[in-house]
């Protein structure tokens, strides 16, 4: 939002020129103008000035005024609220016949408002109180223009209307002005330019935030760098969105995760590659980072949208993890209706968009992730209908039954419908996703099968350092179990330590030869899904180690948070059988880093994992397979491990290693890519290059 006159048509020309080029470029930044002259006025400048940009709307006579453009029609309603009260020109000119210091200014279109030439030194208490006895309200700029006004009308009314209206969050505005009649506009919590050749009232008033910038330049130019300065110039070709950020900012720096592999570190190593010119948009709370829009953080492009703590509450903790995840993983009666927090999801997922589309170069890639953003598609793509939208599903996809007992089922299909193209891991999560707009007769967005691996390379290289001092337990006569993985009931944590204990019952000689070692960190606070989870878990381990402990053997070692990953890599050494028995899941990463660490090292060792992994997709039958849903299958499966001699388990981790051959992170990120840019319909691949064109006539036309 700007003002004309020594704003946006301050400065050298070659700087409006630049301006203009830059707004030409960057079509998703929408132009308000905001200024003292009236419509008419507007609409000759832009008739004649080649260097003016088209707005989308006009803030006349002084905030007045509100008019859509191309139609130039008044936005009645915005209108009649600007100017609840207004007494009328007549009047107005009426009542302040006493002050022949004013001088109406003939021949200048005026609505809502009266204006008059005014030398400072008529600007007298006596004056004021006049305007005040009209219930009007006035402004006085450039040391010669009075405008009286309705009460309610000024600049930045008119703006927070208009941006309330439109759902225009505030950081996602740049007002910019020189004079004091745009001190209202610069004062409403957006972000805001100062222009160097501004007044000194003005500068000298507007509020000091940290939002707001003092530009050392004059007009035009003042207001590309504040653009510049927020990062929406530099649109990318990628836009990356995951409602969490590649890092984490804590005590005043980044910091990056801990190990090499995972959502996080997958897409963090991808977009390090400068060749995809990509972006990262993800949402930020708790301790301010050091900006909201742009920023470098260990190598990658990021751009933070600020939440707040309660919305992030309503659209995380309840709503992702309460009512979607039960979803996701195939545990419908989990399923909670949210109604309360419902709109905390919506909300989330419209102003990513808002964020994404601010982001996004004309006729860009957006490449979204997980159930978190499944409503940004709708929202973005009617806002954007250049782009080309994907989103991948890390999660497995449930069955249709299962996917319409989510409540707001039919809003999430509309909104996954205008997706370009969804990816999976599995071919049996692509068919369930085909499988439900089927049953909801819409044509399903193109599918694609990109199953995930890890980085071997970087997770080789870690185990062999760790050779030399490998993490070593006291007896090494006791077959050591280990299990990696978060809190979740979805991998059957509590399932394993009863199926523990029913071993240890059902085999003597196991007791004192084998422990189980749980490594599973917790959710972050203020996650109530997996409260109950967490309770079993506890009860069970503390009445597994009650009944069958030794002074010098417990069958269950429990660490319940996170560890660097050196430390994992040393467990996974460690351990003769690594146990995976998730209900349902995604690829499942940890057991690829077991089989890598254990190939690396040249050690035995067994896996054995759940059929509902996406991994036991490419294992098959070489991995022992375990149903988690079968009491006896765990505890059968966990038992033939354990006799598995140790030539048979060389020659296992040999198997697995030759299967395990998953595309790479940096590969996989770049064939999802491409993907998202094929799946591009033909009308909207046209729309782009047409679009192209005609900026790229219009620039030589008028430059």
């Amino acid at each position: 939002m700007t003002d004309l006159d020594g704003t946006l048509l301050g400065g050298e020309p070659k700087e409006r020129r630049r301006l203009r080029d830059a707004l030409a470029r960057h079509p998703q930044i929408k132009v308000v103008f905001a200024t003292g002259r009236s419509l008419a006025s507007v609409q000759a400048l832009l008739r004649d000035d080649p260097l003016v940009p088209v707005p989308q709307w006009i803030i006349a006579d002084v905030g007045a005024s509100v008019i859509e453009v191309p139609r130039m029609l008044h936005v009645e309603d915005l209108e009649e609220e600007l100017r609840e009260g207004w007494p009328g020109a007549e009047l107005v000119r009426a009542k302040l016949g006493a002050f022949p210091q004013l001088v109406y200014q003939h021949g200048v279109a005026q609505e809502g408002r009266c204006s008059f030439h005014l030398d400072p030194a008529g600007l007298t208490g006596a004056l004021r109180c006049a305007v005040k006895e009209l219930g009007c309200s006035w402004t006085y700029s450039s040391g010669q223009f009075f405008d009286v006004l309705p009460a309610g009308a000024s600049k930045g009314n008119a703006l927070e209307l208009l941006r309330r209206g439109m759902g225009w969050p505030r950081q996602g505005v740049l007002a910019a002005g020189d004079s004091l009649n745009d001190l209202s506009m610069l004062s409403g919590g957006t972000h805001a330019v100062v222009v160097a050749n501004a007044e000194v009232a003005l500068a000298a008033a507007v509020p000091v935030r940290e939002e707001v910038h003092h530009s050392v330049w004059d007009g035009a130019a003042a207001v590309l760098e504040g653009m510049e300065r927020l990062g929406w110039l530099d649109c990318r070709s990628v836009t990356v969105g995951y409602h969490r950020p590649p890092v984490r900012w804590v005590d005043g720096r980044w910091h990056a995760p801990c190990s090499p592999n995972g959502i996080l570190p997958t897409l963090r190593s991808a977009l390090t590659d400068e060749r995809l010119n990509a972006v990262w948009a993800a949402a930020h709370t708790g301790e301010k980072a050091p900006t909201a829009t742009a920023a470098t953080a260990a190598g990658v492009p990021l751009s933070l949208l600020p939440l707040s703590p309660e919305r992030w509450t309503g659209y995380f903790h309840r709503v992702c993890k309460e009512t979607l995840w039960p979803a996701l993983m195939s545990q419908p009666d989990l399923i909670r209706d949210l109604p309360d927090h419902w709109s905390d999801y919506e909300r989330v997922n419209v102003a990513f968009a808002r964020h994404i589309g601010s982001l996004a170069a004309q006729g860009g890639t957006v490449w979204l992730h997980d159930y978190n953003l499944w409503l940004v598609a709708a929202v973005l793509k009617s806002q954007r209908p250049d782009l080309a939208v994907g989103l991948f599903h890390h999660t497995p996809f449930p069955r249709p039954e299962v996917f319409l007992r989510i409540p707001a089922a039919e809003q999430l299909i509309a909104s996954l419908a205008h997706l370009d193209w969804a990816g999976f891991h599995t071919a049996d999560d692509a068919d369930n996703f085909r499988r439900l707009f089927a049953s909801a007769a819409m044509p399903a967005p193109r599918l694609g099968v990109h199953p995930l691996g890890i980085d071997r390379h970087a997770v080789a290289e870690v185990a062999k350092s760790r050779v030399s001092h490998p993490r070593r337990d006291s007896d090494r006569d006791v077959q050591l179990v280990l299990s990696v993985e978060r809190l979740d009931y979805a991998k059957a944590p509590v399932h394993k330590i009863h199926a523990l204990d029913a071993l240890l019952a059902q085999t003597p000689q196991l007791q004192g030869k084998v422990t189980y070692r749980l490594i599973c960190p917790p959710p972050e606070p203020g996650i109530e899904a997996y409260d109950t989870t967490r309770e079993d878990l506890e009860a069970a381990i503390k009445l597994i180690n009650h009944r069958w402990s030794t002074p010098a053997w417990q069958p269950v070692d429990y660490i319940p948070h996170n560890l660097d990953f050196p430390e994992v890599v040393d467990h996974y050494l460690a351990a003769d059988v690594f146990w995976v028995t998730s209900l349902a899941d995604g690829m499942n990463l940890t057991a690829q880093e077991y089989v890598t660490t254990h190939h690396a090292t040249d050690r035995p060792g067994t896996l054995v994992l759940s059929r509902y992994a996406g991994v036991a997709r490419h294992t098959g039958s070489a991995a022992l397979l375990t149903d988690p849903h079968s009491a006896e299958d765990l505890v059968a499966t966990l038992r033939t491990a354990l006799a598995m001699p140790v030539h048979e388990r060389t020659a296992h981790i040999h198997q697995l290693h030759s299967l395990l051959d998953i595309p790479a992170p940096d590969e996989w990120a770049r064939a999802c890519i491409d993907a998202i840019d094929h799946a591009r319909t033909p009308s909207q691949a046209a729309h782009v290059l047409a679009d192209i064109r005609a900026r790229t006539e219009q620039a030589a036309k008028v430059g």
